[in-house]
């Protein structure tokens, strides 16, 4: 993949790290892509064979949503959201580089 590309995929991923509406608790879903969405949002086959197919896809998708688990707890909801983004592009980052 171009670096190109994967600016953009990891753009598109981090949309879909969002905070979970009510609760006292801070808690973070990730929308989790399936094959159908990456061709419709201009990703060709081979990225999901990069991302959705490899064992690496998985541990990201559990640290996104274990991120108020390791956040202080003075942290704002919006902190903790901006570091479970941030999961997203430490792993595509470190497995297809940039």
């Amino acid at each position: 993949m171009k670096n190109d590309e994967i600016k953009r995929l990891i753009a598109w991923l981090r949309t879909r790290v969002n905070l979970a509406k009510g609760g006292d608790e801070i808690t973070i879903i990730f929308d989790e892509p399936g094959a159908g969405d990456f061709p419709s949002h201009g990703f060709d086959q081979d990225v999901i064979g990069l991302t959705l197919e490899r064992e690496w896809w998985a541990e990201m998708a559990t640290d996104i949503v274990e991120t108020p688990t390791f956040a202080e707890p003075d942290q704002s909801a919006e902190q903790v959201l901006a570091y479970a983004r941030d999961v997203v592009s430490e792993y595509v980052r470190k497995r297809l580089g940039t």
